[in-house]
């Protein structure tokens, strides 16, 4: 009877699961692609006959030799850790006080104002980068790190502060009214009361604003054009792409390379990100 009862478990798993199998084969085939290229020789890479989905002559480490030691490639990646993790602490900082006004205090405009920092973040980056490029070349930065951190909150402020709005609207008012009544301040209420119960959100909202800026690519290539200031999306792309030559070997290692810290990032945080994730579906 204890088998039945496994075997119905097991194959009510399975009819519960089988419809994710197409979107997995989806998600993943990308990625599985990208692997294989990585390792291929030169050889087999340009080789009509060969089949690309799988390895055929043997893995081969020569894309990361030369990505890691004829390139800047730490270089680069240095860039876009610094640029992203700072981007990341000063958007997230301003994001909090943005969503936090916007959720709870009462004042003329507020419902229009947050619906306006959505559509802020909603203007495609093509529309910015030229006004963008004349504030940066009067303020001297063209060709440095600071260009990025300047013009990077531009739309990762928007979206958090939007992200964010939804996670301090779960938190109880109460909470907080209790907290106001005995004297507390609402700066106090705010770092004491609401940031503790955001914590999942907030770091959710840490996650985005690091993957965003990690993975930018437009404000990179137009705001640095020497090798030492570029960041991994730009670096690999413009060292690996010569005039009509895709070296997809390098590209492609460097993509694996490039992807790690973020697979690091979310792994390491995935229980606040899942908490987060699930607690900002609910407005109050």
């Amino acid at each position: 009877m204890p088998r039945v009862r496994r075997g119905g478990a097991f194959r009510l798993f399975v009819v519960d699961h089988v419809g994710l199998v197409p979107f997995l084969l989806f998600i993943l085939f990308p990625i599985y692609f990208m692997v294989v290229t990585a390792f291929k020789t030169d050889r087999e890479l340009y080789d009509l006959q060969a089949i690309p989905f799988w390895i055929r002559d043997g893995v081969s480490l020569g894309h990361f030799h030369h990505l890691f030691f004829k390139t800047n490639f730490w270089r680069w990646l240095f860039n876009s850790l610094v640029v992203s993790f700072v981007t990341m602490t000063v958007s997230v900082a301003i994001s909090i006080f943005a969503a936090y006004s916007l959720a709870r205090l009462r004042f003329p405009g507020a419902r229009s104002f947050g619906i306006g920092v959505f559509i802020t973040y909603l203007v495609p980056p093509t529309l910015l980068f030229l006004p963008l490029t004349q504030i940066v070349n009067w303020l001297g930065l063209i060709d440095s790190l600071w260009a990025l951190v300047l013009t990077y909150p531009t739309f990762l402020i928007p979206f958090c502060t939007w992200l964010l709005l939804g996670y301090f609207k779960v938190v109880p008012r109460e909470i907080e009214e209790c907290a106001l009544v005995d004297g507390c301040g609402r700066l106090g209420v705010l770092f004491r009361i609401v940031l503790p119960i955001a914590v999942p959100g907030i770091v959710c909202a840490m996650l985005f604003a690091f993957t965003l800026a990690w993975n930018e690519f437009l404000y990179a290539l137009t705001f640095t054009s020497a090798s030492v200031t570029k960041t991994v999306t730009v670096g690999v792309a413009a060292e690996m792409i010569r005039g009509d030559v895709f070296h997809w070997g390098g590209i492609m290692a460097g993509a694996v390379t490039g992807a790690l810290p973020v697979v690091v990032m979310y792994v390491f945080f995935l229980d606040y990100y899942v908490v987060g994730l699930t607690a900002g579906s609910v407005k109050g």
